[in-house]
């Protein structure tokens, strides 16, 4: 048989974690023998001894996704074999982190070391509650690896305490927890609902400090919104209960 699909066969790389491609992440378990923390449903395929787990979230992790939305449904990959991991063909992006944090819409994240530790955070809006898409957050930090997703090709905006960033609440993904944010509106909170002068424009955040933002070329909600209940959906539009909740610390 011949076909240019053969052209497509596994990636060699000695990194322990190597992109397939740009929509797919491959995860070397059998050199170091250490677990990984995968969002479930997301293997695609495996080679050698690979085992999953279902990762049985703590009173914790309960309480802040009920409270907010954002949760980290993950399961736990371990073995001698490699792993690979993708979902709806999404853009997927590796970061080292190396005791740094980073401020992500729980959505995005596809995989983590369990060397890595999590908490929900809150963004500020000066209409007094927490605007579409990035009311509530996961924030990661530690020294491990994380990959998370976008809807395409992102945009990565530098910070600087001389220039200050602006970005639709819809598009942004992730940024710098070092940064200070706001949600900003030219609305009032009684018309949550409507858009901006009728361009189609409403809530955008601001970002202050030294550090990057992350933006994809998308305004739509990650393809997993539309499988969770009314509930999450809601969260996601910032209409959950105010105030954050302390999640899980992996690897604790």
């Amino acid at each position: 048989m011949q076909s240019s699909l053969f052209a497509h066969g596994p990636v060699q790389s000695q990194d322990r974690w190597a992109l397939q491609n740009s929509q797919m992440l491959k995860i070397d378990l059998g050199g170091q023998m250490r677990d990984v923390l995968a969002r479930k449903g997301t293997m695609v395929a495996f080679q050698g001894g690979v085992d999953f787990d279902g990762h049985l979230q703590s009173g914790g992790e309960r309480m802040a996704a009920t409270a907010t939305g954002e949760e980290l449904n993950l399961m736990r990959c371990f073995g001698a074999g490699t792993v690979y991991l993708a979902n709806l063909a999404q853009s997927i992006h590796v970061l080292d982190l190396n005791h740094e944090g980073i401020t992500v819409d729980g959505q995005y994240v596809l995989a983590l070391d369990p060397t890595l530790s999590w908490n929900v955070v809150r963004v500020e809006s000066d209409q007094g509650i927490a605007a579409v898409g990035g009311g509530y957050n996961l924030e990661i930090g530690g020294q491990g690896k994380l990959a998370i997703m976008t809807s395409g090709k992102p945009l990565v905006m530098q910070v600087t305490p001389q220039q200050e960033v602006f970005a639709d609440a819809d598009a942004v993904v992730a940024w710098s927890t070092s940064l200070v944010t706001r949600m900003e509106a030219q609305l009032t909170s009684q018309r949550v609902w409507s858009r901006r002068g009728g361009t189609g424009e409403g809530w955008n955040m601001s970002f202050q400090g030294q550090g990057y933002v992350l933006v994809q070329p998308s305004e739509l909600l990650p393809p997993t919104v539309f499988q969770q209940a009314a509930q999450g959906f809601l969260a996601n539009r910032g209409l959950g209960q105010q105030g954050g909740m302390r999640g899980n610390t992996w690897g604790a």
